[in-house]
């Protein structure tokens, strides 16, 4: 009868016993007639000890080894791992699969590639530790989100990618053909989670968005991942409540969740005060224009180093690495967004800045039928473009709003990634899809 596979986990509570383990070679390190490798799977690393079998294992290959666990001497102990104080000394080694020549040394703590090298491999970089370390991180940003979202009384829906307008009106649509037919990969899920608030009241996505935007920086992709929430029966001061409890809930749940990856990637502590600052954008603005004499008062937007600076002051004087901007220009914003009643040249919208860049945007929405109709027609655009949204609020819609994620650029941010493709598992930019157009 075949011995059933332990998780490299579990090896420690079997020091003296016979196991079997399948995994990944890491590392081989031959001494003479006596070999050591590091061999990992899903759950954690191992140190094994053998002869030459082990020795002319390569990187990447993929193994089953059967062993008797040991205790390692105390002089040898690893507390940087899980099982540093066993190894396993093998018995028998089966290659379940051999690994080619890998084209990059994987040995090290650190991968140390150029982006466009890295994105090039990246079925392969993807298996280094440190870079397997950042969609860990996102995986529990995505988890924590959707604990909040839950939380706040959401339900999870799904909507579609290909739409029969474009979501925000502009050029930065990919078209497609859709059986002849002209159609839109949407930019957000915006208008669909809207449509489903008279249904549930209340309810959260996480899905894909696609821009196609002309430009190559840090912080932008053509293919997004966004962590939305729309919200009825709420008011402005209700919803900037909602986004910061969500913001703050994803964070301290990463925080708790992912201590060994923070640490690893020697991030410092998040700071989340009780209560985020809220400023408006104009005076954000002036304090900016205070602390550093950029007088950027009549501008209509925060430009980036804006926002870098009104979060180093929101970390220095509120002891956050969060701030809240709300009230921009209504015409910088979507036709959607509610113009303030009280100032209509701005409107009820906001921001959510973490560590020097946003990373949620929304706002309260225009939910009558008749101003959101003037509103699209305002923007030159055609309300026919539109009749299944408009549907839904020729027949009811509560006041209401809403926010969303971007998932990249939070666990950019959270990590302090210099740039937000290492933080998509395979992105897309205007000069790649997989691969670099020019290859």
């Amino acid at each position: 009868m075949d011995m059933e596979r332990t998780l490299i986990c579990e090896t420690p509570k079997k020091v003296g016993e016979k196991v079997k383990i399948e995994g990944f070679v890491h590392v081989v390190r031959g001494h003479g007639k006596i070999a050591f490798a590091d061999i990992y799977d899903r759950s954690s690393v191992i140190q094994v000890v053998g002869g030459e079998d082990l020795a002319k294992l390569k990187t990447q290959d993929v193994v089953e080894i059967e062993g008797t666990v040991n205790a390692r001497p105390e002089r040898m102990f690893n507390e940087k791992i899980k099982t540093g104080k066993i190894e396993l000394s093998v018995e028998k080694i089966t290659v379940l699969s051999k690994s080619e020549e890998m084209p990059f040394d994987m040995g090290g703590e650190e991968l140390n590639l150029e982006l466009p090298t890295l994105l090039d491999y990246r079925t392969l970089s993807l298996r280094h530790n440190k870079i397997k370390e950042i969609f860990k991180v996102q995986a529990k940003v995505a988890e924590g989100f959707r604990k909040a979202a839950e939380d706040l009384g959401c339900t999870e829906i799904f909507v579609p990618t290909v739409s029969a307008s474009s979501t925000e009106g502009g050029a930065e649509v990919f078209e497609v053909d859709y059986y002849g037919h002209k159609a839109f990969m949407t930019q957000s899920p915006q208008l669909y989670k809207q449509m489903l608030v008279p249904v549930f009241e209340r309810v959260f996505t996480i899905s894909k968005a696609y821009r196609a935007e002309p430009s190559v920086t840090t912080r932008h992709l053509s293919e997004a991942t966004q962590m939305d929430c729309e919200l009825g029966f709420v008011n402005f001061e209700e919803l900037l409540d909602a986004l910061e409890l969500v913001g703050s809930s994803t964070l301290k749940y990463v925080s708790e969740n992912c201590q060994k990856q923070l640490t690893d990637y020697k991030v410092p502590e998040i700071k989340i005060p009780v209560k985020i600052p809220r400023l408006t954008m104009r005076e954000a603005q002036q304090i900016i224009k205070e602390r550093t004499g950029v007088d950027h008062t009549t501008e209509k937007d925060l430009e980036p180093e804006d926002e870098r600076e009104i979060c180093r002051w929101a970390l220095e004087e509120k002891g956050s690495d969060l701030v809240t901007i709300t009230h921009y220009p209504t015409k910088k914003r979507s036709f959607y967004t509610m113009p303030d009643p009280k100032n209509p040249e701005y409107s009820l919208s906001f921001d959510l800045l973490f560590r020097g860049l946003e990373v949620l945007s929304g706002s309260q929405r225009i939910n009558d039928y008749h101003e959101l109709v003037a509103a699209i027609k305002d923007r030159g655009m055609n309300p026919d473009n539109f009749e299944m949204y408009l549907q839904t609020f020729k027949y009811g819609m509560p006041p209401e709003g809403g926010f969303s994620f971007g998932l990249e650029r939070l666990t950019m941010k959270i990590l302090e990634l210099n740039n937000v493709r290492e933080a998509s598992l395979f992105p897309r930019d205007m000069e790649r899809v997989d691969f670099r157009f020019s290859r």
